[in-house]
């Protein structure tokens, strides 16, 4: 996360028998319902395609699926997808990798979609890395996961892949309803409810609205020392969507969709951990009492993260007969409102400076913190009808996105809670003359992001059972910011009396590409291969006061190269089938933070490093021997590390694995279901996932003092469902983490908490709630 962080100093850290195997993509070896002759369509080269024509590795998770397993965030969907693994170290804030690619810092390295919306910032100036957008699946038609670089057709960002939702459309000529409402509780903390609903009405022949909204309460299981809460990590999230279509005729339509989601987090779902057991901490940091085996987190000022997001789409299809116009105009914005106890980030600050503030006592200090981004795009293609011999595409894309961090350091006393005014006057004038600060700290960076781009894909058909795809895009982003530091902090930090405005701005122009071959075994097996290129914009550098002409002004960008394999196809029946692929990513001029020596001391920027790699195997296999049963294992393997050392003051070194990105991950999932009589019907089944050891990201600080990298411990965790359909009502009861794992998803740096201990985020505890619903 990019934030302006004084601390002493100012610091900015800111595969078999060809004819009879099945490779479904992982939609196909995780969607139960597929009729026997059923063809799943997905949009992922942005056109309608069945899954055995896509010449690349894809899985998707339907709507049934995800709503079964009770699949309500993206940690949820991570269990499904191969190669796909997470970073969540807050509600609302989560990192998506694909593949391992995944380096750290604040940019994103995989590209988030919504329909035709790409989501969420393009860069670190707004913290793009950490705010994908954890979306609610409540009322979405599938999840699509594009593993490899997607430069061609989805453009920045997309070296790790794409993670694309697609929203259900409104149905013409048909009036439809769904409700539903579901209990849980979770082991050692509070109870949670739901509440969902959907209606869909028609408007005349030629027009449909569609209507959902959503509301989820997740209960606590962490406690607070200092400030004494029990369960204080409680979540709420609510929103919904709404979607008009209107279809005059078989040719046209148009296609009006606005999203809203809030999330609420009552405090940080993280608890301090001793740094080499990452074992919850034994006692309290400030009485020595024990803390019996609980999960707790010292804290003096109650955290909280709000996060919003707003995504508005107006999409054209035309269907002009040579070929098809589509025009996708978008709107979104994300605001993250945060506040965070930094006193033992910032250790010593609070009693410095502010001890003779207020009533007596020790002082802490709070983050309050606010992120944002307002994004528009347009984006115009054309493409080709279906066709034996050539299919083409040809597209246009521009972006303009603004973005805003605004950050301040407040003192408020220890032992109450209370905020402290933090105005200082110091004798830093001319002479020595006092001059009064309001402000301890404000820091400000204000970017704007625009890009323009071009791209084009064909498909040649050479026989019919063997085509090649080739596809080209050129972009040029141009980002120009203003970052403002003030505050008395600058002049006791040896900088002159602020304010410190520096501006910054930089350009690129990049081309990216892909190939991709494809060859039909038989009319349900098909052999692909791929080599494809993706890029993520670099920018202009946060530059602190004093920091020097050798400082630099601006980072690069960073890109990849993929190379990938792989066999897709099923039995003629459909009760057996595999996905199986290998890739080789070779990842040049990675975006790492690098620390520079200036005059005011270290400073952590954004940067470049030398090259990373990442290579490995995915498989998904589905069996269904008999009506009503299938079985789905998918296993990954993945070993991404660095080629080179980082540079100096990272921690990294060669052949160091990439941060969160595990060598082995594995889901096994079972159902089954049946008749009961009276047109009824009953389902029960379970999954079991397991994750290999993990490396945290790259810290120094704690390399330096225990002599080697932060690691995070293997987990498996078992989830068990059932349930009955009768007529249009069902219900489910499910028991989700049944071993009660203390799984972690994410780590802090050392140095952030009490003496040595860490920050860290675990899965949720076990977890058994029930879901009742009706359709009408």
């Amino acid at each position: 996360m990019k934030r302006f962080a004084p601390s002493a100093r100012i610091l900015f850290a800111i595969g078999t028998a060809t004819g009879a195997l099945v490779a479904a993509a992982p939609a196909l070896a995780q969607d139960a319902t597929v009729a026997p002759n059923e063809e799943i369509v997905v949009t992922a080269q942005k056109r309608e395609q069945t899954l055995l024509e896509i010449p690349q590795s894809i899985s998707v998770v339907n709507a049934e699926r995800l709503e079964r397993q009770q699949a309500t965030s993206f940690v949820d969907y991570a269990a499904l997808v191969p190669g796909l693994s997470l970073q969540q170290a807050n509600p609302g804030e989560t990192r998506v990798v694909l593949r391992g690619i995944n380096t750290g810092g604040a940019s994103p390295t995989t590209a988030i979609y919504i329909d035709e919306t790409p989501f969420g910032p393009s860069t670190g100036q707004s913290n793009g890395a950490i705010l994908a957008g954890d979306v609610d699946p409540f009322d979405l038609e599938r999840v699509e996961v594009l593993r490899g670089p997607q430069g061609t057709l989805y453009g920045a960002n997309s070296l790790g892949g794409v993670v694309k939702f697609v929203t259900v459309a409104p149905k013409l000529g048909k009036f439809e309803g769904r409700v539903q409402a579901g209990v849980e509780t979770v082991t050692d903390g509070d109870m949670g409810w739901n509440g969902n609903a959907v209606l869909n009405v028609p408007i005349g022949k030629i027009a449909a609205l569609r209507v959902s909204g959503f509301y989820r309460e997740q209960g606590g299981f962490i406690d607070t020392l200092g400030i004494d809460r029990d369960n204080f990590n409680d979540l709420t999230s609510y929103g919904g969507r709404a979607s008009l279509l209107v279809q005059p005729s078989d040719t046209l339509s148009v296609r009006l969709t606005a999203l809203a989601q809030n999330i609420r987090a009552d405090g940080r779902a993280a608890f301090d951990a001793d740094p080499v057991t990452l074992k919850p901490q034994a006692t309290d940091p400030t009485t020595g009492a024990s803390t019996e085996g609980r999960l707790t987190r010292t804290q003096y000022y109650p955290d909280k993260n709000d996060v919003d997001y707003r995504n508005y789409n107006g999409t054209l299809d035309w269907d002009l007969g040579f070929a098809s116009l589509v025009s996708a105009t978008s709107y979104s914005t994300t605001i993250q409102h945060e506040v965070t106890d930094s006193s033992y980030e910032l250790a010593g600050i609070g009693d410095a400076f502010f001890g003779n503030v207020g009533t007596p006592g020790p002082r802490g200090i709070t983050l309050p913190a606010t992120v944002s981004s307002k994004k528009f795009t347009q984006e115009v293609r054309l493409a080709s009808p279906s066709s034996t011999t050539i299919e083409w595409l040809v597209g246009g894309y521009y972006t303009r996105e603004e973005g805003r961090i605004f950050q301040r350091y407040l003192p408020f006393a220890l032992d109450t809670g209370e905020s402290l005014d933090p105005t200082l006057t110091l004798p830093v004038g001319p002479g020595g003359a006092n001059v009064t600060f309001p402000d301890f700290v404000r820091a400000e960076l204000d970017s704007v992001y625009r890009e323009y781009a071009g791209f084009g894909s064909v498909t040649v058909h050479i026989g019919p059972r063997f085509d090649i795809t080739g596809g080209a895009r050129y972009s040029h982003n141009e980002q120009r910011t203003r970052q403002l530091l003030d505050g008395a902090l600058l002049p006791l930090s040896g900088s002159p009396i602020g304010p410190d405005i520096t501006n910054g701005k930089s350009d690129e122009n990049v081309f990216t590409w892909s190939v991709s071959p494809r060859f039909e075994l038989s009319d349900h097996t098909s052999l692909y291969a791929r080599v494809a290129k993706g890029y993520r914009p670099g920018g202009p550098n946060v530059v602190p006061p004093g920091a020097g002409s050798a400082f630099p002004g601006f980072f690069e960008a960073d890109t990849l190269i993929s190379y990938e394999a792989g066999i897709r196809g099923e039995t003629a029946d459909r009760s057996f089938a595999l996905d199986a692929s290998l890739y080789y990513l070779d990842w040049s001029n990675i975006q790492v933070l690098v620390v520079y020596q200036t005059g005011i001391g270290p400073i952590g920027a954004d940067g470049n490093g030398d090259s990373a790699r990442s290579q490995g195997a995915e498989i998904t296999a589905t069996l269904r021997p008999t009506r009503g049963f299938d079985v789905v294992a998918n296993i990954a393997y993945n070993d991404a590390t660095l080629r080179e050392d980082l540079p100096a003051g990272n921690g990294g070194f060669a052949g160091d694995r990439l941060p969160y990105a595990p060598e082995w991950t594995a889901n096994l999932s079972a159902d089954y279901e049946w008749g009961v009589g009276g047109g009824a019907t009953a389902f029960v089944g379970g999954n079991v996932r397991l994750i290999s050891d993990q490396e945290a990201d790259f810290d120094d600080a704690y390399r330096t003092q225990f002599g080697r990298r932060q690691g995070i411990d293997g987990f498996a965790t078992v989830d068990l469902r059932a349930g009955a359909r009768f007529g249009r009502f069902n219900v489910t009861a499910f028991a989700k983490n049944l071993g009660n794992s203390r799984g972690l998803t994410s780590v802090g740096s050392v140095g952030s908490r009490p003496g040595t201990l860490v920050s860290a985020s675990p899965i949720r505890p076990r977890t058994l709630g029930v879901t009742l619903g009706a359709d009408f």
